[in-house]
């Protein structure tokens, strides 16, 4: 899927490093189709979506790229690409984007928000750096471009329920910052250069297959994995922290469903908000406890409970409804029994090659 092509006059004013080469005609119709690259790929989102990705185009349609190569099932072959780079480093993308002939980019790379809080200086040069080069790439290239943002561009001020499309934006951390000046930034690019990124404004997300990755969310993937095993939880946020969350599934369902849409279709260019599920720690204990009744949870809040104080409890989303037809499919209990069902498979397995 390619983005609207970008006026002439227009896209001269950003620079061309990239030769224009003439089509292969030796290589059958699939084969000449315009490529997807993910960057972040072994993130929690990206591993994910490059699967889904994968199944709809065939495995050689899907760059993955990274800063390490994933394990070695999913590595680098012909039939499944895969580079090493830092999106921090032009070239690198450039050289990448031109050789896999790639039309769309989700760009998916970043520091999250507990991991920027440490680094500030090392989150705002990947976060921004990075989809500034992404943009710049693909106004040269005519790509369509997906970029994730976040609730953390919310703020104190924000209203916490069922805060608004349109609202009171100060984020409170640097990946907040860098989520927001990049919402601001993507806008700015199809404002002037007529490029089509979209964006989402993810909640915490919930998955089973990706361990978590520094976010303050992330409290509730290790509270089912431990309660999968078996095991009780200290949970660092406070037990009534009640934030947006969303299972994985939906998380890609939602991506794709932007990312097909009608462009003429999208009246927001900054980023949507997407609401799915709203629960605190002690309300996903509870939903835990019906499928394992002696499960425990504790609470000893650490930093990360004052980022959550400062986001929102649930989100207004009608603006993805109406455009694109945004619709998640799992409530709290049906993903924690998804969740657990899974995590549990997963243990066995281990164990079973452990044996």
């Amino acid at each position: 899927m390619r983005g609207p092509a970008l006026n002439p006059a227009v896209r001269g004013q950003v620079r061309h490093s990239v030769k224009e080469r003439s089509p292969d005609f030796s290589l059958s119709t699939s084969e000449r189709m315009p490529r997807i690259l993910v960057t972040g790929a072994n993130g929690q989102i990206g591993s994910e979506l490059v699967e889904v990705l994968r199944e709809r185009h065939s495995p050689s349609h899907v760059v993955r790229l990274d800063l390490k190569p994933p394990p070695a099932p999913n590595g680098q072959s012909p039939k499944a690409p895969f580079e090493v780079a830092d999106v921090r480093n032009r070239d690198a993308l450039a050289d990448v984007i031109a050789r896999h002939e790639v039309g769309t980019v989700y760009h998916l790379a970043s520091l999250l928000s507990a991991t920027g809080e440490q680094h500030p200086d090392r989150a705002w040069d990947v976060n921004m750096t990075g989809l500034k080069h992404v943009l710049d790439l693909a106004c040269e290239h005519d790509l369509q471009v997906f970029w994730p943002s976040s609730i953390a561009v919310f703020g104190p001020s924000t209203p916490r329920e069922d805060t608004p499309q349109q609202t009171i934006l100060d984020p409170a951390t640097m990946y907040g910052v860098t989520k927001r000046s990049g919402e601001l930034l993507c806008q700015y690019y199809h404002r002037r250069y007529g490029l089509d990124v979209r964006s989402l404004r993810y909640p915490g997300l919930v998955s089973h297959k990706t361990a978590p990755g520094g976010g303050t969310t992330d409290y509730a993937v290790d509270m089912l994995a431990r309660a999968a095993a078996g095991e009780d939880y200290t949970c660092f946020l406070e037990p009534g922290a009640r934030l947006p969350m969303m299972y994985m599934p939906d998380a890609i369902q939602g991506t794709l469903a932007l990312m097909d849409a009608n462009a003429d279709a999208l009246s927001v260019r900054d980023s949507y908000n997407v609401g799915a599920l709203s629960f605190s720690p002690a309300e996903l204990a509870a939903a835990i406890r019906a499928h394992v009744p002696a499960f425990t949870s504790t609470y000893d809040p650490d930093e990360r409970q004052r980022i959550a104080e400062k986001w929102p409890s649930s989100v207004h989303d009608e603006a993805a409804r109406a455009d694109w037809g945004w619709a998640p499919a799992y409530d709290l209990a049906a993903m924690t029994e998804d969740m657990l069902s899974h995590l549990r498979t997963e243990t066995r397995e281990s164990e079973d090659v452990g044996a």
